[in-house]
């Protein structure tokens, strides 16, 4: 038996397992730091499950903790060092920026599956400088950058393991030392995929192609992406391909918000039953409220979570009026979520550049202010690596009532933008925040209207994602009332790092 570095429940032991034996036979031996070079074929798919507080992530956490030192090269997405036929690697991806951001704040090296799917392409100065910090070359001497810079570069990469994050700190940006980005021509070799729930089915045969040897970690309680009839990838899978994970770990065992998620699971719950079970739980514990109104402070950089498209433009309109925003403008620290990148298929180049920037569907941002070109809006993307971007916007305002949106300004083509004060819960899936507001009227309508997915209530499975999607605090917000802000929008915590502009030889023909 595999001997991990902590001490796990028995079906977190019996997943580490079964997962170091399939890379076994893929010759990675984690036991005694034996690594064979890797075979096409691969050992295939294998699935960990588990709900919320199930120790997904921690199991996760310690599988990259012994590849990395049984030797495996951990890739991840930013850089990739002069390839080694026999070389074994491990990529650790995630759906979304803010997904991936939630394990690199525990150490976990992971990217996004955008990231990994489309790779960057380093000016050949800068390029020294990454494979020096990868410990490939000898400490480069880059004119224009001094030895100071260059130490900054060096500490921040040996805790961080970021080359972004190193060149930064040596003071460059994100346009200074990647020139482009290309489509993975090489596959790689391990893959680990957090939130894989969240996986369609383009998205699994993509993976497929890359990665021989696969793992996903997902939570069959969560809502299956769009189209997909209610299954997750993993559903698929021969049974024995996976592995569940049934105990809550001793780390979560007191948590009030994963108490009321795991209660969910009760099919004799009724939605009265749940909200008097988080009525009883504020009385007694702070970390879950039970709230008269929306708090409008928290809806710029943690969004409401509704069910209902009808409920989540009244609160956006809401919140823009107590701010006092402009109808024909955008203040500064107003939230956006992207909608999706509205280019046609000849400007592949700068989809791409866009994409791996972060720029991806569900990406949640703040508005930093207008470019310097008509259209270009400046943007902190939460959660990407190189956050702040300058690019080609479409921005559209939803309004109760109106079939179509009011567009305060727009390039003609780029990254389009949809208001990010509240949004769906279906949109949340794979991202976390300290503090998480959920309307709890849109669930009670839910629950009226008896709707099933999957076996289960509709209204259970969306609780459920709502409320573990806080870190720290729930608020069950029972009435239709916004509070007043305290304090204006701000972006001054934003703005310690520069713009990245996305220039391109094709941006002049967007505008």
């Amino acid at each position: 038996m595999s001997k991990p570095p902590i001490a796990f429940s028995e079906d977190q032991a019996a997943a580490f397992d079964s997962v170091a034996e399939m890379l076994r036979g893929s010759g990675v031996d984690m036991d005694n730091s034996l690594l064979v070079p890797p075979r096409a074929e691969g050992t295939g798919v294998m699935a960990v499950i588990g709900k919320a507080g199930s120790g997904k992530t921690l199991l996760l956490s310690e599988l990259y903790k012994s590849l990395e030192e049984a030797g495996v090269e951990v890739v991840s997405g930013d850089y990739e060092g002069r390839k080694r036929r026999e070389r074994r690697t491990l990529a650790i991806l995630a759906p979304t920026n803010k997904a991936a951001s939630v394990l690199r704040f525990r150490g976990v090296p992971a990217t996004t599956i955008h990231r990994i799917l489309y790779t960057p392409v380093y000016d050949p100065d800068y390029e020294r400088i990454a494979e020096w910090l990868a410990g490939n070359d000898e400490r480069p001497e880059i004119e224009g950058l001094t030895d100071q810079a260059l130490d900054r570069a060096f500490a921040f990469f040996q805790t961080n393991k970021s080359i972004p994050g190193a060149l930064a700190a040596a003071g460059l940006r994100g346009s200074d030392f990647i020139t482009g980005w290309k489509r993975r021509e090489d596959p790689l070799d391990i893959g680990f995929v957090d939130e894989a729930s969240m996986l369609d089915n383009r998205q699994f045969e993509d993976l497929q192609e890359i990665f021989p040897n696969l793992i996903l970690f997902g939570d069959p309680a969560q809502l299956a992406p769009v189209n997909q009839s209610g299954a997750m990838v993993f559903d698929a899978l021969p049974e024995e391909r996976k592995r569940i994970l049934h105990r809550i770990h001793r780390q979560e065992a007191d948590n009030p918000i994963l108490d009321l998620a795991h209660a969910l699971a009760d099919p004799a719950l009724t939605f009265e039953d749940f909200e008097r079970m988080v009525e009883e739980t504020s009385r007694r514990d702070d970390r879950v409220v039970w709230g008269q109104r929306v708090e409008v402070d928290l809806m710029a950089r943690s969004p409401v979570l509704v069910w209902r498209n009808a409920t989540r433009i009244r609160l956006i309109t809401a919140f823009r009026h107590v701010y006092g925003a402009p109808e024909d403008d955008l203040l500064e620290g107003e939230p956006l979520i992207c909608d999706g990148i509205e280019l046609p298929l000849k400007h592949r180049k700068k989809r791409l550049d866009l994409e791996a920037r972060g720029l991806i569907k569900g990406a949640q941002v703040i508005y930093l202010g207008p470019g310097r070109k008509p259209g270009f809006s400046r943007l902190h993307v939460i959660g990407a690596e190189d956050p702040q971007v300058s690019a080609a916007s479409i921005i559209k305002i939803e309004k109760p009532d109106e079939e179509e949106p009011f567009i305060p300004f727009a390039a003609r083509m780029g990254a389009a933008f949809l208001h990010g004060a509240a949004v769906t819960i279906h949109k949340a899936q794979g991202s976390q925040w300290d503090t998480v507001q959920v309307f709890a009227p849109d669930l009670y309508a839910a629950a009226r209207m008896g709707r099933v997915e999957a076996g289960q209530p509709l209204w259970k499975r969306l609780a459920y994602v709502a409320i573990t999607r806080a870190q720290e605090r729930l608020i069950w917000v029972v009435r239709n009332r916004l509070s007043k802000p305290s304090h204006p929008l701000r972006v001054d915590d934003l703005r310690a790092v520069p713009a990245a502009a996305l220039t391109l030889e094709t941006e002049e023909s967007l505008l």
